[in-house]
């Protein structure tokens, strides 16, 4: 029993590629359109324009998915029986070696060391107490016609809000403290 490996043209100009143990019954199911399934289906009439016959079907299942992979050209080369052409396109499709690839170690996300970007992201989160100080000092200082708004970012709320949502940023008035120093009490000390 031998098996074959065809080609077919479609009306569109598209080309299927399949193999088959019966090679007269298979084209006219495809002619006829029995298998509503096919790519060929829509695309009739549809012609033979290759054929190859091979011993065992692992050949012509090999042969049909090395077929399969082949750019448009190569396989008209190869219907006209143009052998230098298709020898020449094989070659400029050939791919160069493989470069090594390095080997990445990456750490895990508990043993990593903040980056710069997050410690940026933490002071201008959440500023410690004298950095807060001295930002209402500058404020009571400047022009009292300028008002100086800084947008807070809300903490996360835990609950079932969608994580990809986002709520807009918290508007809060402008604070007009007054630093006022502490009156340092002298304490007696007994002899």
């Amino acid at each position: 029993m031998s098996f074959w490996v065809y080609i077919l043209r479609c009306a569109d100009g598209s080309y299927y590629t399949g193999h088959t143990d019966n090679l007269e019954k298979r084209i006219a199911q495809h002619v006829t359109g029995a298998i509503p399934s096919c790519y060929t289906f829509n695309r009739r009439p549809v012609e033979c324009v290759f054929s190859q016959g091979f011993p065992t079907r692992d050949e012509a299942l090999a042969s049909e998915q090395q077929i399969k992979g082949w750019s448009r050209r190569k396989k008209e080369a190869m219907i006209t029986g143009d052998w230098a052409e298709v020898s020449r396109l094989a070659r400029s499709s050939v791919r160069p070696e493989p470069v090594e690839r390095q080997l990445v170690v990456r750490q895990a996300h508990h043993e990593r060391q903040p980056s710069l970007r997050s410690k940026a992201r933490q002071t201008s989160v959440r500023p410690d107490a004298r950095q807060t100080s001295v930002r209402s000092e500058t404020r009571q200082t400047s022009v009292r016609s300028e008002t100086r708004q800084t947008s807070v970012r809300p903490e996360p709320v835990e609950g079932p809000t969608a994580r990809h949502e986002r709520k807009p940023p918290l508007r809060s008035e402008p604070r007009q403290t007054s630093v006022r120093p502490e009156p340092v009490e002298e304490r007696e000390s007994k002899s």
